[in-house]
């Protein structure tokens, strides 16, 4: 396994997975916790497609394999990729001609690790943890050669299994007969030793296979949130997707917003394996991870501090303060407007915190549009460690901050409940009301302060200060305690 460092804030990384279905490059810079993601490229070279039938690398894949790799080495070396990660997962490691491809990508600059089974086991446990910190249950990582399967608790990755069971080998199964997939499927997970106790856990799912399996759900359903992570399913939608899949014919598949063409011919092959394995583990739910073997190699790289840092926190505020009008003031914001929601339950305060990172990032806007600009960025932004109604929550935050009013943003509402809905209305305009008064600078928030007093909502201003209750700041005070049943009061201290 990769030693231990940690990268720095600014270093770009680069990750060349060479799975058994597709050859993928992604360049990450940023935070080390949660780095963001500047380019990323796939070519399905289906390494292998021929592993159950031949036990080789087709030629033609071979090529195409090749030729990805030289194409990225390009890339790297023009996007000034300053750390290099290259590892090759099933089809190379069980292939009989794997290791030319090795010796091919070591020509073209690529010292590519081998993964074993249980290592990559361990990576997709590990990516599941850094975008969910609070996943408890079994990790499933659907590959084109291999299944591996983790137990996650508690932030740590406990029983690893690997089975060659890949999309790309389910079609053979099947061909001989009913039951033989599901035989296959009941023998592999007797051998986990997962009993009773095992059972009942929420099921992670992890591979392109399985994520646009979950594309499917999405479309078919009417889901109104188009973000793939943390989207979750009941166990009997994934039978429910194999007889979909016996319905619809090619051209409907291709039409479903993000689904990638190249899954289609698999994914009946794929909802079966998921439908026996959440049939017998008798799993709770189904959750989808963006995050998986990728991020779990950098996840595992950082220190074990770094790694307890909250991810939705430490990429909003990033992303904050890179679009922010002067030097981040994110967490004065944050606490500022927290004496008045002292009472939000628990897992509500780094919502508010999130929507605080991100409270100045649509000032560059047109102005007629900042609403819409804050909501896109709250709603849909490539943020980690955050559910679909809190994603509306704080869309919604900063919707109304931006200028949206009280009312609820077009097509919300559906995920998050009234009362967090309506919660989300009050953090947008305490915030609208802070960036009126201060104009976004620090010095007005360190000196003035918002709180509840019996039914008044009182806004303190040091007396040399007082001059920035102006019009335009007494309205905005009125409307947020209107809205929260209080009177407006200001008072100036010395």
């Amino acid at each position: 396994m990769i030693a231990h460092q940690t990268p720095y804030v600014n270093r770009r990384t680069a990750i060349i997975d060479i799975g058994s279905n597709s050859i993928r490059l992604v360049v990450y810079q940023g935070p080390a916790r949660v780095p963001a993601i500047l380019f990323n490229e796939k070519v399905m070279a289906g390494l292998g497609r021929n592993l159950a039938t031949t036990g080789d690398i087709a030629e033609d894949s071979m090529a195409l394999a090749i030729g990805a790799l030289k194409r990225f080495c390009r890339l790297c070396a023009e996007m000034q990729v300053e750390e290099t990660i290259a590892f090759a997962t099933a089809a190379v490691r069980d292939a009989t001609n794997g290791k030319e491809l090795l010796k091919a990508a070591k020509k073209v600059g690529f010292e590519t690790l081998v993964l074993q089974g249980e290592e990559e086991a361990e990576l997709a446990g590990l990516g599941v943890l850094s975008g969910i910190p609070g996943a408890n249950g079994i990790v499933g990582d659907l590959g084109g050669g291999s299944l591996e399967l983790a137990m996650v608790k508690d932030g740590i990755v406990l029983e690893k299994h690997s089975f060659p069971l890949g999309v790309l080998r389910v079609a053979d199964l099947r061909a001989k007969g009913k039951d033989k997939l599901k035989r296959q499927v009941r023998k592999m997970l007797k051998k986990t030793g997962w009993d009773s106790a095992e059972k009942g856990l929420p099921f992670y799912l992890v591979g392109g296979s399985w994520r646009s399996l979950a594309r499917l759900d999405m479309h078919t359903s009417g889901y109104p949130l188009p973000v793939i992570h943390h989207y979750e399913m009941q166990p009997h939608r994934a039978r429910r997707l194999v007889s979909k899949l016996a319905r619809l014919d090619k051209a409907k598949l291709k039409a479903v917003p993000g689904l990638s063409t190249s899954r289609i011919p698999t994914l009946d092959d794929a909802a079966w394996l998921l439908a026996f394995i959440v049939r017998y583990l008798d799993s709770s739910e189904m959750i989808v991870s963006a995050y998986g073997v990728r991020e779990g190699m950098l996840f595992h790289k950082i220190s074990e501090a770094e790694a307890k840092r909250d991810p939705l926190l430490l990429a909003t505020e990033d992303s904050g303060a890179a679009q922010a009008r002067f030097p981040a003031n994110s967490k004065l914001l944050g606490k500022w407007i927290a004496d008045i929601f002292s009472d939000d339950p628990p897992e509500w305060h780094r919502i508010r915190q999130a929507a605080c990172n991100l409270g100045d990032v649509a000032w560059r806007a047109n102005p007629n549009f900042r609403a819409e600009r804050g909501l896109e960025i709250g709603l849909h932004g490539n943020w980690v460690g955050i559910t679909g109604p809190e994603r509306e929550m704080l869309g919604q935050a900063l919707f109304t901050s931006f200028g949206g009013g009280t009312s609820v943003f077009p097509g919300g509402g559906k995920l998050a409940s009234e009362e967090a809905t309506r919660r989300a209305i009050c953090w947008g305009m305490a915030m609208r009301l802070a960036q009126r008064l201060s104009g976004g600078t620090r010095n007005p928030l360190e000196h003035t302060r918002l709180r509840r007093v019996g039914r008044k909502l009182e806004l303190s201003l040091a007396k040399e200060l007082v001059e920035l209750y102006g019009d335009s700041v007494a309205k905005r005070h009125a409307q947020l305690a209107s809205y929260l049943d209080l009177e407006a009061v200001m008072v100036t201290t010395k």
